[in-house]
């Protein structure tokens, strides 16, 4: 019986892979009853690694800037387990920048460790804060994605 999926199995990508790095640190509340990061609070640092980065480079501002970023696509494989009160370091890249979009890639590390614990991916469309439509990425923001691809 064959599979009908062809594609090559995930494998854990080593810092090198990534442009930028922030630290985020764990809390108790993130463990679950097996003794682990919930899978739910790995997609939560995806969203607060990228945010922060962009909103700290001044690429992004969440309360009146003319565009904002709607997610529309997440993805994210499991290699190793965080568990609290690890510090979590993640990579950021991106691999696809679009007249209106962004696929960023993220890959979440154990302090010091070399292979990511968990990669993954979520892709934000830009949109007019009122009209919801899309919209071409704002200089400045084009130029943060740019230093990251």
């Amino acid at each position: 019986m064959s599979s009908l999926n062809t594609s090559p199995r995930p494998q854990a990508l080593p810092r090198s892979a990534y442009r930028v790095f922030r630290t985020i640190g764990t809390r108790w509340m993130d463990n679950d009853v097996y003794g682990h990061v919930n899978n739910v609070v790995y997609y939560s640092w995806f969203d607060t690694a990228v945010n922060a980065y962009l909103i700290e480079q001044g690429a992004l501002d969440i309360h009146q800037g003319p565009v904002i970023g709607l997610v529309i696509e997440t993805q994210c494989n499991y290699f190793a387990p965080l568990a609290f009160p690890q510090t979590v370091e993640a990579g950021l890249r991106v691999a696809h920048l679009g007249m209106s979009s962004v696929r960023y890639e993220v890959g979440l590390f154990a302090q010091d460790a070399e292979l990511a614990a968990a990669c993954g991916h979520f892709v934000h469309v830009y949109v007019d804060r009122e009209t919801r439509r899309p919209a071409p990425l704002p200089d400045v923001l084009k130029t943060t994605l740019e230093a990251l691809k």
